[in-house]
């Protein structure tokens, strides 16, 4: 991935896109978090595409609404947070607004502020550092006080990056349980690239 990239946030039109495109959109682009301690980012590398009322994997299957939850029906481009097993995940919403649709962004590979998120996830093996939901979001320090965000606009927001010269699909990682959705090719990656979950 190149460098020297300006990290500006992407307007609301990027994030008009069907779901499933949205997440091979994304691709590519950097995702950025700026504390007090400094700023760190990385080149989204990995998603997954949830597509809502239909889609048994998706928190909004049904049109299940519940607090947590609300943030999907909004419009494109918020942020929506949630914890898995004490790990937070960070999404974008997606689709018009009602409809509950998500990208959930999976592996990023380190861009800025790389001291920063050693600091806060100390790894013997740097690719390690950013390859999977949770540990991205340890590293770049998005935490459910992110829930709810807009993505265009700092301390939380998402940058045009570098377009991915090959990306790959398959089934959703860790979804064994949402019957013929577990199969759905819904994930999207950069093809080789290192920081993708295993």
């Amino acid at each position: 991935m190149e460098k020297n990239i300006n990290l500006t946030p992407l307007p609301e039109a990027f994030y008009q896109y069907p779901t499933l495109q949205l997440a091979e959109e994304l691709l590519g682009c950097v995702l950025v978090k700026q504390t007090e301690e400094g700023t760190s980012s990385g080149f989204i590398v990995e998603t997954e595409a949830y597509l809502g009322s239909a889609d048994r994997a998706a928190h909004g299957f049904s049109n299940r609404r519940t607090k947590r939850t609300e943030i999907l029906y909004a419009e494109a481009g918020m942020t929506y947070t949630h914890l898995i097993h004490n790990h937070c995940l960070i999404n974008v919403v997606s689709a018009e607004k009602e409809v509950p649709e998500s990208v959930l962004i999976r592996a990023v590979e380190p861009y800025t502020g790389v001291d920063l998120m050693l600091v806060r996830r100390p790894v013997k093996k740097f690719q390690n550092l950013t390859s999977g939901p949770g540990k991205l979001s340890q590293a770049l320090d998005i935490n459910m006080g992110d829930y709810g965000r807009s993505l265009m606009e700092p301390p939380l927001f998402i940058a045009e990056g570098k377009k991915p010269e090959k990306i790959s699909s398959g089934p959703r990682i860790g979804i064994d349980n949402s019957g013929e959705a577990r199969d759905y090719p819904y994930r999207f990656w950069v093809t080789g690239n290192k920081f993708v979950s295993k």
